[in-house]
């Protein structure tokens, strides 16, 4: 099957075979592939670009055991620790990235859940920021329930995340605190009571081509719209420290054959960006068209100004449509 062909049939409101997939994943003409997957992007999605910001509202003392996070307190990593981010701090914030254009701000904390006490400052924190700043609110709090989550959405947040990782039949290399089910609840809940859903994962942790193909089918299935693409950074003190790292073509197809595969989704930017600066051009070409900017969870991020320079420079223009 040629790469024109699967184009235009995704195009034309078809989708690809898990078979088509892979089969795109050995393309020899790479160029041609991410030539393809950037014209996807652009005659559905259009020229704009989605920017997203995160607080650290809560870090480190995880219980959970994913090989790759630096807040397990299953692993020496070294980072801050800190029970919940104090609430001016977190106005100061979002008003901060309010101004240079930014369109959502999420609360990420890390825990296999939060209690009901912080969701309950949180959702006070969320009430002030949305009558003082045009920011639409999102949330990453682990693995809520769904009063929990019909508590966010009353305070007006409208979107949550939780990401599937990797594969479903890889995951457990990885964790073995919780399950990918137990994630699939948690969307599936945050959906029933009205929130939008952001779940992406990881590249990089040894998973194979073909791990990234049935995470990108996963996310399909569940109909995700907003994909957050990390390249994992190895961080000292995890298992995963000594991973080595993806090739730049690795990288670039990935996000190529997910373009393939979600047509219509904000393919974001999201970890890992500080490995691939010299990238960042082409993998915009490739399919990506939004990204978290700023400071990331316990990895130095982007500076925002800069994000913004680069993607105008590109010819897009910030979407802001969801804002309020």
């Amino acid at each position: 099957m040629q790469i024109e062909e699967l184009k235009e049939r995704v195009l034309a409101g078809g989708m690809l075979s898990r078979e088509e997939a892979l089969e795109l994943s050995r393309a020899e003409d790479k160029s041609l592939l991410y030539r393809a997957a950037g014209e996807i992007r652009d005659r559905i999605c259009g020229k704009s670009f989605d920017t997203c910001s995160i607080v650290n509202a809560r870090s480190g003392r995880c219980s959970e055991d994913c090989c790759w996070c630096a807040q397990s307190a299953a692993f020496p990593a070294q980072i801050a620790e800190y029970d919940l981010i104090d609430e001016q701090t977190c106005l100061e914030l979002a008003r901060s990235n309010a101004e240079f254009g930014v369109d959502k701000f999420s609360f990420v904390t890390s825990g296999r859940s939060l209690s009901d006490r912080n969701i309950e400052r949180l959702c006070g924190y969320a009430v002030k920021i949305k009558a003082a700043v045009p920011l639409k609110l999102c949330a990453s709090m682990g693995l809520l329930n769904r009063e929990q989550l019909q508590k966010l959405k009353e305070a007006g947040i409208q979107r949550y995340h939780c990401n599937l990782e990797t594969a479903p039949a890889y995951f457990p290399s990885l964790c073995s605190t919780h399950t990918v089910e137990e994630k699939t609840r948690t969307i599936r809940a945050a959906r029933e009571v009205g929130l939008e859903v952001c779940s992406g994962g990881i590249i990089g942790m040894g998973e194979s081509t073909t791990d990234r193909i049935d995470l990108a089918l996963a996310l399909r299935e569940l109909g995700i719209l907003s994909i957050p693409l990390n390249i994992l950074n190895p961080i000292p003190g995890t298992p995963l420290a000594d991973t080595p790292p993806l090739s730049d073509e690795e990288i670039l197809t990935t996000i190529a054959v997910f373009r393939f595969l979600h047509p219509a989704a904000w393919i974001r930017f999201a970890g890992g960006r500080s490995l691939i600066r010299h990238l960042e051009a082409d993998a915009i070409r490739a399919g990506i068209n939004a990204a978290i900017v700023g400071d990331l969870l316990t990895t130095a991020g982007s500076a925002v100004k800069e994000d913004i320079r680069k993607v105008t420079e590109m010819g897009y223009t910030l979407n802001q449509d969801s804002i309020r």
